[in-house]
């Protein structure tokens, strides 16, 4: 018997207690390839990437995280159109049927296929707290779904500008507005997305907005996903919105790197279970670590 199984990894550094491993198992397990496979982890400073390609590149595919989501380009043959737009990798194809490594975002359909469970419509007004790499991602998406766009930042710098800039660039014609996160446009949202690291860990008590501001909001996507039930979700659920936890986009953005590397396809509702199961299992080694830290 070949003890050969072909193998995937996580490329990042540092990794810590990161979510992908269990995450990953689960859906092999879902698409009924549990043992058929390793899934392997490899912890890589930037300066080490070029040195370790030839081990990453044997694997049939590998996820990344930061600091390579960028540095990764170069060792690729091609990218996907949405790899191409973000300027950023999450997931490799080795080899492709031309026998071709390919980079893609599967962000992006984590995303979208987390703000498809909360029925909204992407066509109409989205407010982004938030102004960083991940902030863009979601404004271009509205953007080119139709959405008129609000950004709130902190404060409008140089980059803000420029990021509206880019938004417009990639989506023509859509309409973006910048505020601060201080100063709240008047006016109903369809959709709410907090892409700051606000609220969560160590300082889980905090939200981005005011809890009032979410009377004209309809649904709310946080993309925080330790802890699992943020101030603002807890808010935006006592205000009457629809809401989701950051866990749906990392478990949904795992499905894509599947179904890229062997076609499997997930059910809302498989994912749904992996998400309740993850979020369950991430409070567990939350509670560990805090108790290891008294331990001290």
């Amino acid at each position: 018997m070949s003890h050969n199984k072909p193998a995937y990894g996580l490329l990042g550094y540092p990794l810590g207690h990161t979510m992908s491993p269990p995450i990953h198992e689960r859906l092999f397990e879902l698409a009924g390839r549990a043992g058929e496979y390793e899934y392997r982890i490899f912890e890589l400073p930037a300066e080490q990437l070029s040195a370790h390609k030839r081990e990453l590149f044997s694997c049939e595919g590998f996820n990344i995280t930061i600091p390579h989501k960028l540095n990764i380009i170069p060792l690729l043959d091609r990218l996907d159109e949405t790899a191409e737009r973000y300027g950023a990798v999450n997931t490799v194809l080795c080899r492709d049927r031309d026998g071709k490594s390919v980079g893609y975002n599967t962000d992006v359909d984590g995303f979208l296929r987390s703000v498809e469970a909360l029925d909204c419509d992407l066509s109409r007004p989205v407010l982004i707290a938030g102004g960083g790499g991940v902030a863009r991602m979601f404004a271009i998406e509205c953007a080119l779904h139709g959405a008129a766009v609000t950004v709130a930042v902190r404060s409008i710098k140089a980059e803000t500008q420029a990021l509206k800039q880019d938004i417009l660039s990639l989506a023509p014609g859509a309409e973006v507005s910048l505020t601060t996160l201080d100063r709240l446009p008047e006016g109903e949202f369809e959709l709410l997305i907090n892409a700051t690291p606000v609220g969560m860990y160590p300082h889980p008590g905090k939200s981005p907005v005011p809890a009032e501001y979410l009377s004209g909001v309809r649904a709310v996507f946080d993309a925080v996903y330790n802890p699992a039930d943020t101030r603002l979700l807890q808010d935006a659920r006592k205000m009457g919105c629809r809401v989701q936890g950051g866990m749906a986009m990392l478990v949904w953005q795992a499905a894509a790197a599947h179904s890229i590397w062997d076609g499997s396809v997930y059910t809302p509702e498989q994912i749904q279970q992996v998400t309740e199961e993850m979020n369950a299992l991430m409070e567990i080694r939350f509670q560990q670590s805090q108790a290891e830290k008294g331990g001290n």
